[in-house]
């Protein structure tokens, strides 16, 4: 197989659970995009599942390939910042798996340096790509609910037992579910409403033997705005996606966006009804009326992943502005460093000038 002009060659370092299943496969989907290479130190997985790719063992030898324009790396939190300088160096784009980096202060050179570079930076926050997310984004800015007072979004699950070896349950920077649910929470709450004026939060363990946290609540602070982030490992029974409340209504959304399931199990990005949802789990818009209130499903508008490389590719080729910024993904970093600090000191941290602190 060999690339016309116009397609971008993308190497994919890492090819645990982000690369296998978020990455590898969506690339594949997106024209435009060829998922040329791949780095895996160990196992068969990658060639076995990818014939047509050729597998590497080291970022060395992936920089050493001819042709590689983009490379995203799919590697533990504590690595983003080193793969990505070296990356950046080597005069490629570069896509890291969220978050940014463990800290803001190994996030923050990596835009400058980019910028140096002349090359593409950005974090793949794919679920701002999540049907029942663009659907919450669609009433917003209709106006649907009136003016939001107060947002609430939640990603639960259950999962009782710690996983051992997993570097996202080792107390080392960057791992827990902060870090790695809550940033997407974060990221849609900023895509909704900007930046908060302040942090609440309440990050904790909560499972017998955990050394990470798996549990958190956050609240963001806005002028007249509320936004509620919530997420815990123990939750049997999960909480509403999302619930959206306004001076004219309501807006609850139960269960989560089907393309994480339908990825992991296996099935082709952009196949028949991808990204779609039945009407069973639409979420429901409630009004005032006369005489009481009405209530109507809402449709929810089919989520694709593919959406983020498109605009990467777009964005490469010059036809896009870039929808993930570095500066918006270093503003995630630091919301969850605020987060943090908040649960430390057990009070509210306000957020000043956070925009202009990529630059320290």
């Amino acid at each position: 197989m060999t690339s016309s002009p116009a397609t971008i060659q993308v190497g994919l370092v890492g090819f645990g659970i982000a690369g296998r299943y978020f990455h590898a496969p969506v690339i594949r989907a997106v024209p435009g995009l060829r998922l040329s290479a791949i780095v895996q130190r160990t196992l068969n997985t990658a060639a076995e599942m990818y014939r047509d790719v050729r597998v590497v063992p080291t970022v060395e030898d992936l920089l050493a390939l001819d042709g590689i324009g983009l490379v995203v790396i799919a590697t533990p939190n504590t690595t983003h910042a080193g793969i990505a300088r070296r990356c950046l160096e080597a005069g490629r784009h570069v896509v890291i798996d969220k978050p940014f980096a463990p800290t803001a202060s190994e996030a923050a050179p990596l835009i400058e340096l980019a910028r140096q570079a002349g090359r593409l930076l950005s974090v793949y926050h794919n679920r701002r790509w999540d049907g029942d997310f663009l659907t919450l984004q669609r009433l917003v800015r209709q106006g649907a609910c009136g003016r939001p007072v107060m947002f609430e979004s939640h990603f639960d699950r259950y999962r009782p037992g710690l996983r051992p070896g997993a570097w996202r349950e080792r107390a080392e920077p960057g791992s827990g579910v902060l870090f790695d649910l809550g940033s997407h929470l974060v990221d849609q709450a900023v895509a909704l409403f900007g930046l908060p004026e302040a942090v609440t939060a309440d990050v904790r363990l909560e499972r017998e033997g955990a050394t990470a946290d798996d549990a958190f609540d956050v609240m963001l602070h806005y002028p007249r705005t509320r936004a509620l982030l919530r997420g815990t490992m123990l939750a049997c029974e999960p909480g509403p996606r999302f619930v959206l409340h306004g001076t004219d209504g309501t807006y609850v959304k139960h269960h989560v966006d089907p393309q994480e399931e339908r990825l992991k199990g296996g099935e082709t990005v952009g196949g028949t009804g991808w990204g779609e949802e039945p009407r069973e789990r639409w979420g429901i818009l409630t009004r005032p009326s006369a005489g009481g209130f009405s209530s109507e499903p809402i449709p929810t508008a089919p989520g694709d992943y593919r959406g983020f490389y498109e605009n990467i590719r777009d964005a490469i080729r010059g036809h896009a502005t870039l929808a993930v910024t570095p500066q918006l993904a270093l503003d995630v970093v630091r919301l969850l460093e605020l987060a943090q600090e908040s649960s430390r000191q057990g009070r509210t941290v306000t957020v000043t000038e956070i925009g202009e602190r990529g630059n320290d």
